[in-house]
């Protein structure tokens, strides 16, 4: 069955990955969260409390867990496959334009799986950094938070993640408490003896399940409540 499973994953991103390069003149996806962004602003008029921008991690916890977003004030931005520099185009659009009082990044393992190429655990710390500066500048406080385990990647394995995710959210860490930014710690409280993701919490030990989610969300919302205050 987990067999099955994984192979699902990897169909899947290798779609992503395909679409990427055949819509290759919306590299970022800018057209995605388009008409949602106009009716966020009709709808919230002081803005969300939080907007969550991320990758397949985020996407699929705003579709699985709709109430916890809607009865928080939370708007999730999350594209499935992307890297942090996508990120970085669309973040103003995404985030910014949405007039939040936080904004909750969670991003860089598909950097590590080399999604849109070879990159440093430096590039992807400088994407979240421009991220978060961004927000900063505009008065959106910052909540960052650590890459969630992965012992490997099923669409590419052999790469250490489990070694790389902990270097890369060791030095997330260090720049939330030099920037005065909140940093979220699900890496010490999900992560197996592998530093991976034991299969209670992902079944394919890079998404979460529900009970994954279900672990994930008092962290986050008390990491919001504690920043707008």
């Amino acid at each position: 069955m987990h067999r099955f499973a994984n192979l699902r994953i990897c169909v899947v991103v290798l779609l992503l990955l395909l679409l990427n390069v055949t819509h290759g003149q919306d590299w970022a996806n800018l057209d995605k969260y388009g008409q949602d962004n106009l009716l966020v602003k009709q709808i919230m008029k002081d803005g969300p409390k939080a907007v969550f921008m991320g990758n397949s991690i985020t996407e699929v916890w705003a579709n699985l867990r709709p109430n916890f977003f809607r009865e928080n004030s939370f708007v999730g931005r999350g594209i499935s496959g992307q890297t942090t520099p996508q990120m970085l185009v669309r973040f103003r659009q995404d985030v910014i334009d949405l007039n939040p009082q936080s904004v909750v990044i969670l991003a860089g393992t598909n950097d590590i799986a080399g999604n849109t190429g070879p990159m440093t655990l430096e590039m992807i710390l400088d994407n979240i950094k421009s991220m978060a500066e961004l927000a900063d500048a505009n008065n959106i406080k910052v909540v960052l938070c650590s890459v969630l385990p992965a012992y490997d990647y099923p669409w590419r394995p052999g790469l250490k993640p489990n070694e790389k995710i902990p270097a890369l959210n060791g030095m997330i860490k260090d720049y939330a408490s030099l920037n005065g930014f909140h940093y979220v710690d699900f890496f010490s409280v999900m992560a197996d003896e592998r530093n991976g993701l034991p299969k209670k919490y992902a079944e394919d030990e890079v998404h979460p399940t529900l009970q994954g989610y279900q672990v994930m969300e008092p962290i986050v919302r008390n990491a919001i409540e504690s920043v707008v205050k």
